[in-house]
């Protein structure tokens, strides 16, 4: 190759590169004061194993508060699910993040310490004026996860207001070998339960650098 091919070629490299180097610099996990530490029975675990010190999940009023540098997943043994069920909880965000983050609930959730976690969840965000959910499937912690549905807006889910808050309550029915999402008492999508990761824990999954008041889940046998 002459010398100036491969100065063209470095220069489409770096064109390539830079902007992806560029966005991650600009959008870090922040640092979270009084982090590293999780109400009795909780356990969590952040996208690719950041430490835990700067994510903070504390027990307030009939809920709970979650804020986050890295994204994490948070569970309890007991909130395990099979068969028929109603899972439901409450999400309020308190402030505006400083890009589009997403949080929500996480069903049939299996392994989620270890290599071969897998889950499905069902997410809300915010993009500029939009409201939109998706849902989503991990099978395997390194594995990149698939889309079910992807973003998509729906006026079911409450919009933010001027400071960047808002709630909603998002829940999910197995039954008759449906898996029914809704976003309060919305029906929003309805797949095959076969199709997804049904029996398991639900939990909560919170992208990174959110603050949100999670309601207590709750998950009521069908």
């Amino acid at each position: 190759m002459c010398l100036t091919a491969k100065v063209l070629s470095a220069a489409l490299a770096a064109a390539f590169v830079l902007p992806v180097s560029a966005g991650a610099q600009g959008d870090p996990d922040q640092a979270v004061a009084g982090g590293g530490t999780l109400p009795p029975g909780w356990h969590g675990r952040t996208e690719r194993d950041a430490a835990m010190t700067n994510v903070k999940f504390v027990a307030m009023g009939d809920g709970y508060h979650v804020t986050l540098g890295p994204a994490t997943i948070f569970w309890r043994d007991a909130d395990t699910a099979s068969g028929n069920y109603h899972a439901v909880a409450t999400f309020s965000q308190t402030r505006a993040p400083q890009h589009p983050e997403a949080y929500g609930l996480l069903i049939g959730g299996r392994h989620l310490a270890d290599s071969a976690q897998s889950y499905t969840y069902f997410l809300l965000r915010t993009v500029a004026d939009r409201s939109q959910f998706s849902i989503r499937r991990r099978a395997g912690y390194t594995v990149r996860p698939t889309a079910v549905v992807d973003w998509t807006s729906h006026d079911a889910i409450k919009p933010v207001n001027a400071e960047g808050q808002t709630t909603n309550e998002l829940s999910v029915l197995v039954a008759a070998g449906k898996a029914t999402f809704y976003v309060n008492g919305t029906e929003v999508y309805s797949i095959n339960a076969a199709d997804i990761d049904t029996n398991g824990i639900v939990g909560y999954r919170i992208n990174h650098n959110l603050d949100l008041h999670l309601g207590a889940i709750g998950v009521h046998a069908r």
